[in-house]
C-alpha cells in the first residue's frame, strides 16, 4: 500500500494520545491525514508518526511513547519503520496513520532537504531580509519554542562548518544550526512537546517543494543576522 507498519511490534506501549469526544475525534483525524497526504503527494517529503506530550492527571508532561524518564517526551519518532513514503495518498496515509491515531507529523532532514536553525527573532528578519534582496527561498517554519526552521537542499547540515569557514563566520559564536540526515523536525499543524503547534511562516510551495534552495544562498543573510542579534 506504499506504506510499512513495523514488524517488530513498534506500536506496542504506546499511549492513546486524545481523550475526544468521537466527533471530534473522527474530524481531528481527517485533518491530520489530509496533511500526511499533502506531504506525502503534493510535496514529496515522507512522513513519519512522532510521539506527542500529554498531560497527566497530576498535571506532570509526559511523552506519549510510554517510556519512563523519556529525553525528548513529544519531540521524537515512535517508530521509524511506520513511515509513510513520498508519494502516498489519502487512503494510504489514513490507513497508516489510524495505526497511531493522534501521532504528531515528524518529516525525516537529509533527504528531500535540510533545515538550517535560528532563533525566531532572527529568522523573521533573515526572512524579510532574503524577501527582499529576492533570493530563492525554500519552506520556513516557526516553532513553539522559538526557534526558525528554514528548509534548503539536502546535504546543508554536514557542510555548513566549510562553509561558514569559506564566508568567513566560522569564529564568530551564533546562535545557528544544521539538521541533516538522520534528524527530524515536527511539521504543521502538529504540536511540539506541549509547547504549541509549529506553523508556516512561508508555506511549501508547488514550484519549490521538490528544490530546496542551497544553503549557500541564504547562509550569508542567516548569518549576518544571528550575528547582529548576538552583539544587539
Amino acid at each position: 500500500m506504499g506504506f510499512t507498519i513495523g514488524a517488530n511490534g513498534g506500536l506496542h506501549g504506546i499511549r492513546d494520545f486524545h481523550q475526544l469526544r468521537p466527533g471530534a475525534r473522527r474530524r481531528s483525524r481527517a485533518t491530520v491525514c489530509t496533511a500526511v497526504a499533502e506531504y506525502t503527494g503534493l510535496w514529496g517529503w515522507p512522513v513519519v508518526p512522532g510521539a506527542r506530550a500529554v498531560r497527566t492527571l497530576g498535571g506532570r508532561t509526559e511523552c506519549s511513547c510510554g517510556a519512563a524518564g523519556c529525553p525528548a517526551p513529544g519531540a521524537h519518532p515512535l517508530d521509524a519503520s511506520l513511515e509513510v513514503p513520498a508519494g502516498a495518498t489519502l487512503a494510504q496515509a489514513g490507513a497508516a496513520w489510524a495505526q497511531v491515531p493522534g501521532a504528531a507529523l515528524l518529516l525525516p532532514t537529509g533527504r528531500a532537504f535540510d533545515v538550517i536553525e535560528v532563533a525566531e527573532a532572527a529568522g523573521h528578519r533573515a526572512l524579510v531580509r532574503l524577501e527582499r534582496m529576492g533570493l530563492p527561498l525554500g519552506p520556513v517554519a516557526l516553532a513553539p519554542h522559538g526557534r526558525a526552521w528554514f528548509f534548503v537542499a539536502p546535504g546543508a547540515a554536514a557542510e555548513l562548518p566549510e562553509l561558514l569557514y569559506r564566508m568567513g563566520w566560522d569564529d564568530a559564536q551564533l546562535d545557528l544550526r544544521g539538521v541533516g540526515e538522520g534528524g527530524y523536525v515536527t511539521a504543521p499543524p502538529s504540536d511540539l512537546g506541549g509547547l504549541g503547534p509549529v506553523r508556516w511562516l512561508r508555506p511549501p510551495t508547488l514550484a519549490g517543494a521538490d528544490t530546496p534552495p542551497q544553503a549557500r544562498l541564504l547562509l550569508g543573510t542567516l548569518a549576518y543576522v544571528c550575528h547582529r542579534s548576538s552583539t544587539a
